[in-house]
């Protein structure tokens, strides 16, 4: 019998086989939750979103315009800011990304009319025409209820366009920076709760050596100040500090693969850093797609393509270990955080869709996918403390799907909204027997689970069920305390390539799910490819 405590690992391939599903009738599986354990605390921003201005992410998707037919409130979808509200999102990174490096912010504020437009290289040769920017931002992550995750231009911008940046968003409406956003409707200063410190400068962002980004981040790191003293606060070394409300934290950019180059320069320069600079996190990109370009599709697709990207997901686990190990070495109290602010089902495009826009459907598989990323970020909460899916609406692995006034909830939604419960829950430990889900050659754990205690105080257990073909008895036995009752939702669907469409928007959807509580254990069926998450009455 195979333990799984923590963390999944990959299940050692079998010799090829024709590609045919194996079933295998089991017994049940035996689930162990200790209900009176400790762990660490799940963050709420482990289920943050990431909305970059590319193909119809921002425009069409959050952004119409004030004179749209499409209901809207200064120009923001009503529709899409209620279903996102229902997920309690709480950080949004944005302008990106890659673009984020070719973004100047001055393009974007002031009156419509005068704004600049540009082209976005970085996706497709779109026409920018800066529609939203700084202030439509912050207006939209009020209206959902968010915090702001700014990603300044460290590629083709400069040190004083970040500090100025951070000046017009942050100053007091006295200082000239503050009174520019006054006159544009905005007296107060923004809070600014995370500040990315470029993006993949190993690759897009620059294409920089890691020792150059460490000597350009610190300068970053140094002058892009946050000016909110009631968020940030002051510190005095002569006396009279004052405490912040919501201090932000700086992320500065860390690996893409496997390679730890990055990590190790940023975390050696972190060890020894003074007063002058510092930084909060460190952020990582991983995607699930196999091989680059992405090729697999996003519909109609079969089993074989589903084990393969299931099993390719499993890499998130080796990585975290490996650049937490690097982290550990420099930064053994875990001050800083693994910040994974890129991650999702990279797919191929929807054919006829637009070179760059990166259109993909979402299907059960992705949701499910989902949930091995979120359980494994919740096994390794000590570090991993803030995450972005990318992306947030019609691009990559997306929660929300427009097309004109049309929206379509994805199964990663419905993944998101079951999850709610987790954020901010304390980590329980589990053990079970994650057993083994096997197509030909391709073999991979077939059970996931977590536990977690909520800030409503119940115990929630998320269960999935990876295999497509076969349900999974489950037997639950809590210690420490004694369960009443249990109920929740599942989310489950009739093939491996079930999506939800403007036509169909109900295929896959949440549903109530029973199980039984006897003797303080609790029996349950998940069905086959599916994602159950359980509240336990004590």
């Amino acid at each position: 019998m195979r333990k799984i405590l923590g963390a999944i690992a990959i299940a050692a391939a079998t010799a090829a086989t024709p590609a045919m599903p194996q079933q295998t009738k089991a017994a049940p599986i035996r689930v162990t939750i200790t209900a009176d354990g400790i762990g660490p605390r799940i963050d709420h921003n482990i289920f943050g979103q990431f909305a970059e201005n590319l193909g119809t992410g921002i425009y069409g998707g959050v952004w119409v315009g004030e004179g749209s037919p499409i209901p809207n409130v200064r120009g923001i979808r009503t529709d899409v800011v209620t279903a996102l509200k229902a997920l309690q999102v709480p950080s949004v990174r944005w302008p990106g990304g890659c673009f984020a490096d070719e973004y100047h912010w001055r393009n974007g504020i002031g009156p419509h009319a005068k704004r600049g437009v540009t082209v976005n290289g970085s996706w497709g040769n779109a026409l920018e025409k800066n529609d939203f920017g700084t202030d439509e931002f912050f207006d939209f992550i009020h209206q959902i209820g968010s915090q702001a995750y700014i990603s300044v231009n460290m590629g083709s911008g400069s040190v004083k366009e970040a500090a100025d940046w951070m000046a017009y968003m942050t100053a007091d409406a006295g200082t000239t920076a503050g009174a520019e956003r006054a006159a544009n409707g905005h007296p107060a200063p923004y809070e600014v709760k995370f500040l990315g410190l470029g993006n993949e400068s190993w690759s897009c962002g620059g294409a920089y050596r890691s020792e150059y980004y460490v000597d350009e981040m610190k300068r970053y790191a140094r002058f892009a100040r946050n000016l909110n003293l009631k968020q940030q606060g002051t510190d005095n070394p002569a006396g009279g500090s004052v405490a912040g409300t919501n201090p932000m934290q700086r992320i500065a950019v860390g690996p893409g693969g496997a390679s730890t180059d990055y990590s190790e320069t940023v975390m050696r320069a972190w060890k020894a850093h003074d007063w002058s600079w510092g930084i909060e996190g460190l952020s990582m990109h991983n995607y699930t797609w196999v091989s680059w370009p992405p090729s697999y599709a996003s519909t109609g697709f079969g089993e074989r393509e589903y084990a393969t990207l299931v099993k390719d997901t499993l890499k998130m686990e080796d990585m975290i270990r490996t650049q937490s190990a690097v982290m550990d070495k420099y930064d053994p109290d875990k001050k800083v955080s693994l910040v994974i602010d890129e991650w999702g089902v990279w797919l191929a495009k929807l054919p006829g869709s637009r070179d760059g826009f990166l259109n993909q459907q979402n299907s059960i598989r992705d949701a499910i996918i989902a949930s091995i990323n979120l359980d494994t970020f919740a096994r390794h909460a000590d570090r991993v403390r803030m995450t972005a899916i990318a992306q947030m609406v019609n691009v990559l692995q997306a929660m929300i799907l427009t097309d004109g006034p049309k929206m379509v909830l994805t199964p990663t939604y419905h993944l998101f909204k079951m999850y709610v419960p987790f954020q901010d829950a304390t980590r329980l430990p589990i053990t079970f027997d994650a057993g083994t889900y096997r197509f030909g050659d391709v073999s991979v754990p077939r059970i996931d689970a977590i536990a977690a205690r909520g800030k409503d105080g119940k115990l929630w257990i998320a269960l999935t069920n990876v295999d497509p073909n076969a349900p999974a008895q489950i037997d639950a036995q809590i210690t420490g305390v004694r369960a009443q009752t249990a109920s929740g939702t599942v989310l489950t669907a009739d093939r491996v390539d079930a999506i939800n469409t403007y036509v169909k928007p109900d295929t896959v959807v949440p549903r109530p799910i029973s199980a039984r509580v006897q003797s303080g254990r609790i029996a349950l069926t998940l069905p086959a490819k599916s994602v159950t998450v359980l509240s336990v009455a004590l």
